[in-house]
């Protein structure tokens, strides 16, 4: 199934499988839905009202390092192993992931780069979302069944991870272009970030790009010639190397896949992003049009 390698799968794709009973041990749908506190959106408890037909729950802030100082930094390989497993997906299952944002996907590319991460290539992100899911008249159920557990092993690509330290010395050699997926107020400094205890800004040498940019105005992913013209525009090199950022390291992703899209796969994420950055870094290191950092 030619489908199964594609990094995007169309509603009409998913709604077909769904309707053909294909959802099982070869093919497993994720409702990855994730929101910042501030939302007031309770994601679990969505699911359990609606949801695609034969999906589970996938939990970033379950499925994390949970000793970390920071949001959901990646888990470890067994504990993937194990969280995914529980959830009946095996080495050989396609996967696919939604979430249930207002943008269309949000938080979907993590879970997506989180697999491929782990060694699973056979992932996909459902285009457009719960919204297009919904717009084109697909059903939803509030029916559960929790599937068979299963085996997964799972082999992680540390290289794909960036830190705090690798973060800094690139600031230092300026070997790598890094992009920052967060909105642009956030980035320059003019707009509060969603977490109390972070102001905003950007570390020197960070390029713009807010993940928003890579969608359409009804939530689907931008074309090859659109998501092209975005990298162009930013000034970014796509056959260079290249890292991503965001607040927690969730719409970096975005970035991931919209480079791999275009055939660039392993742009790497700095998973302690921005969050990790501000509490981290001297004043100097944080760019802002906005209130200084307090030192």
């Amino acid at each position: 199934m030619a489908a199964q390698t594609r990094a995007l799968v169309s509603c009409k794709w998913l709604a077909d499988a769904v309707r053909n009973n294909l959802v099982g041990p070869k093919l497993r749908i994720l409702d990855a839905s994730w929101y910042l506190p501030k939302t007031k959106r309770d994601p679990r408890a969505e699911f359990l009202q609606k949801h695609i037909p034969g999906s589970s729950f996938f939990d970033l802030d379950d499925c994390c390092d949970k000793t970390s100082a920071f949001d959901h930094m990646l888990p470890t390989s067994s504990h993937f192993s194990q969280y995914v497993g529980d959830l009946g997906i095996g080495n050989n299952t396609h996967v696919v992931v939604y979430d249930t944002s207002d943008f269309g996907s949000f938080c979907a590319p993590r879970v997506w780069w989180m697999f491929r991460l782990f060694g699973h290539s056979l992932v996909s992100v459902l285009d457009g979302g719960m919204m297009n899911w919904l717009a084109d008249g697909y059903p939803v159920t509030a029916d559960y069944s929790k599937p068979e557990c299963t085996g997964f092993k799972a082999t992680l690509n540390q290289s794909w991870v960036k830190s705090y330290e690798d973060v800094l010395e690139n600031i230092g050699t300026k070997q790598v272009q890094v992009v920052d997926a967060r909105s642009a107020g956030r980035f320059r400094g003019t707009e509060p970030e969603p977490r109390d205890d972070t102001l905003p800004g950007h570390f020197p040498g960070a390029i713009n790009m807010p993940f928003s940019l890579f969608l359409d105005a009804s939530g689907k992913e931008l074309g090859t010639e659109g998501l092209s013209k975005l990298f162009r525009e930013a000034g970014v090199d796509l056959k260079q190397p290249l890292w991503a950022s965001c607040g927690s390291g969730v719409t970096a992703c975005h970035v991931v896949l919209a480079a791999h899209l275009l055939g660039h796969p392993g742009v790497c994420v700095y998973d302690g992003s921005w969050s990790e950055w501000f509490k981290r870094a001297s004043a100097e290191l944080i760019i802002s049009e906005g209130e200084e950092k307090k030192v």
